[in-house]
């Protein structure tokens, strides 16, 4: 970088017949003679004015500074256009009009002239020392080139005071540029040496010292504006200069991460996860080093620099964050820019050790709110499709197994099917990586999810049961898996389900009840041979009780639950079915036959209560209905079928004035009796009516009994 030339000390006149020796690029001064008549001619400018003009011209240059070498080239043609302007203009209000002395022209253009060019002024020469102001610049010795600066400037102003420059206002004007040049010069290589610390070069700590001493340094020497507005003496706030270079050296080097990754960030999650690593690591190390080198060096001179670099980097990661924000595209690439913002870069652990920590009072959020919420709308578009598609994929999987025609799986004895773990685990995931990011984001994935499972449960519901796979395994197997997820997924997440809950009961019972059926299906025809007079002598109901246990080894790898709940409903279905072809009979007993029945009918309830009591049925209450029955049928003493009739219509509340005739009509009474057991029947049954029997202890109220011929006669 060119640096001013030497500036020494005291005025310089010059005579009017002297041309002035024009820098490299310049055009000759005026000759003598020209010079001389000019000055004859027009009266000088006023040093007031020109005090004024500098002020501007100053505060003008000072403002348009950069960190750049090319910054310092324009400030310098600035300021020189704005005290050409300035002489220009002539003296300020109150003094006489004046012309622009040649030569002063003829110095402004030149010095703006070797700024614009690159070619620095005339170097300043050290009082004590044989380096000059540049060299100390260029050797980094910035305190020792301060100190000269604001010695010359010191010395600039008391002349300046003493209207030295009265007859010679260039001298001036060439001396204060000098200076203001080499001070842009100091604050250059302050951004230079900023731009290197985090370099691969290392940190080189005694720069970094003298960065502060001299900032503090000018801090002190230029407290305030002095009161007559010399710009010279003007406050040129390094420290700012200094915050500023920071932050472009934060921001350069989070730009350059992850370069040559940008167009596989664009095409994948791959890529950005790559970036996003990249990023990470690059910001990771580098605070890392500003703590633990630059800090320290900084410090002795009791510079904030951590939280300066803080600042600088959190911001540079946020612009980059939103920079990637607007290009996401996808559930997985937006879910990443949300994660590392939320789990990475907002981690205690983020720089590796606790005392590192990024503090999360000073600084802004990461992302401002609405980019935020932004994000997470759109995450939670894409999510609610892609979590449909999921459902989709589940039922083409379990389709796919169908078209096999695969037998479920045993695990630990029961029917398995990989549908729960894919439904839980498909729930379970998205919303504890939702989680993961915000609470709010979770509650809204766990309403996505139970939307999705909701519409999903009657659809496979539908295309299991029209397929040609349905049969007692699968159907234990999907009974298993879906009231394991009930309860699994209401566990998990109490009082953010619930509505899940009824669709779920629902297919579970729509399955226990179409597995019930099948069994009904086989069973039905060997009912018919009941009271008839081929069963009084044959053993009818052995058929009937293999079915039952055969059906029963299949419930033995449902979830308990659930299997004792079926098998209570076959044993409800047997006793039901067989009090049904009881109160219909095909064929009429008298005699010893209706006595025969009777006891054939309690050797059959014996078999049915011990039979399901072995496969562990805990349906006891309907033990007494086909006893109670066969007593009435068969009791010789008739005075004690009133006794059987009231414990028959305690023991079944939901028993009806319809079966109590076709119970009488089995007996074929006489009209007396009938009418008297009839009126204390429907009396048991008026007091029985206010206790409801439960759902599950429904017997008689499913047995449709048809008004027949002797029905009726027993009613008369």
């Amino acid at each position: 970088m060119p640096f001013p030339r030497t500036l020494t000390p005291g005025p310089e006149p010059r005579s009017p017949k002297e041309p002035q020796t024009p820098a490299r690029g310049t055009r000759r001064a005026s000759s003598g003679k020209e010079l001389k008549a000019h000055h004859e001619d027009t009266p000088r400018p006023g040093l007031g004015g020109l005090k004024r003009a500098f002020s501007w011209a100053s505060q003008r240059a000072l403002t348009q500074a950069s960190r750049e070498a090319g910054l310092l080239r324009r400030s310098s043609r600035s300021l020189f256009r704005s005290f050409r302007r300035a002489l220009e203009e002539g003296p300020a209000a109150g003094q006489a009009q004046v012309a622009v002395p040649e030569e002063l022209l003829a110095v402004t253009e030149g010095v703006g002239r070797r700024a614009s060019l690159g070619a620095g002024p005339e170097q300043l020469e050290p009082e004590a020392e044989g380096k000059s102001v540049a060299d100390l610049i260029t050797e980094r010795q910035l305190l020792a080139a301060f100190e000269q600066l604001r010695h010359l400037e010191t010395l600039l102003i008391a002349e300046k005071a003493t209207r030295t420059f009265e007859q010679d206002p260039t001298a001036f004007a060439r001396r204060a540029m000098d200076v203001c040049l080499h001070y842009d010069g100091l604050v250059a290589e302050i951004g230079a040496i900023v731009r290197e610390t985090l370099g691969l070069e290392g940190v080189d700590t005694a720069a970094l010292t003298e960065v502060a001493q001299v900032v503090r340094a000018e801090e002190e020497a230029h407290p305030a504006p002095p009161a007559d507005g010399d710009f010279l003496s003007t406050p040129r706030h390094w420290r700012q200069h200094w915050e500023e270079a920071v932050r472009r050296s934060a921001q350069e080097r989070v730009q350059r991460a992850g370069l040559g990754l940008t167009s596989g960030a664009g095409e994948g999650a791959s890529g950005l996860a790559q970036l996003l690593a990249e990023l990470g690591g690059l910001v990771r190390r580098d605070l890392q080093k500003v703590r633990l080198e630059v800090q320290p060096a900084y410090g002795a001179a009791g510079f904030p620099a951590w939280e300066a670099y803080l600042r600088a980097f959190h911001s540079a990661v946020a612009q980059r964050l939103q920079e990637l924000a607007r290009d996401a595209r996808g559930c997985e690439q937006l879910y990443l820019l949300l994660d590392w913002a939320a789990n990475v870069y907002g981690s205690p652990d983020f720089l590796g050790a606790p005392d590192l920590a990024l503090p999360t009072e000073p600084l802004p959020p990461l992302l401002a709110p609405e980019v935020w919420a932004q994000l997470e709308s759109d995450y939670v578009s894409f999510l609610e499709t892609k979590i449909a598609s999921c459902f989709d994929n589940i039922l083409q999987l379990e389709q796919s197994r169908w078209a096999t025609a695969e037998a479920p799986d045993l695990l630990q004895g029961l029917y398995h099917t990989p549908l729960c773990i894919d439904l839980h685990m498909l729930v379970a995931e998205h919303v504890k990586a939702a989680g993961a990011i915000s609470p709010e984001l979770e509650a809204t994935t766990l309403q996505i999810c139970a939307r999705a499972l909701g519409l999903f449960v009657p659809r496979f519901k539908k295309a299991f049961l029209e397929s040609a796979v349905v049969s007692v395994p699968h159907l234990g197997a999907y009974m298993n898996a879906f009231s394991k997820m009930r309860i699994s997924l209401l566990a998990r997440f109490p009082g953010a389900l619930e509505e899940l809950e009824e669709p779920l009961v629902e297919v579970t019972c729509s399955f226990q009840k179409h597995l019930v059926q099948g069994l009904q299906q086989d069973m039905q025809p060997l009912f018919r041979v009941l009271c008839t007079k081929s069963w009084l002598t044959q053993d009818t109901l052995y058929p009937l009780m293999d079915k039952v246990v055969a059906f029963a080894h299949h419930l033995e790898h449902v979830a308990p639950p659930l299997a004792q709940e079926t098998l209570q409903e076959v044993h409800r279905y047997v006793v039901r079915e067989y009090l049904a072809q009881v109160l219909r009979p095909r064929e009429r007993f008298r005699g010893v036959e209706r006595v025969t029945g009777s006891q054939k009918m309690n050797l059959d309830a014996q078999a049915i209560g011990s039979t399901f009591l072995s496969l562990g049925s805990e349906a006891t209450w309907l033990d007494q209905a086909i006893p109670c029955v066969a007593e009435i049928l068969g009791e010789t003493y008739k005075d004690d079928i009133q006794r059987h009739l009231e414990t028959l219509i305690r023991s079944y509340p939901d028993i009806r004035r319809d079966h109590v005739l076709a119970i009488l009509a089995l007996r074929r009474l006489g009209r007396r009796r009938n009418q008297s057991l009839l009126q204390r029947a429907q009396d048991l049954l008026r007091s029985e009516a206010r206790t409801e029997a439960p759902r599950d202890h429904l017997l008689f109220a499913e047995i449709e009994v048809s008004a027949s011929v002797d029905v009726l006669i027993t009613c008369i």
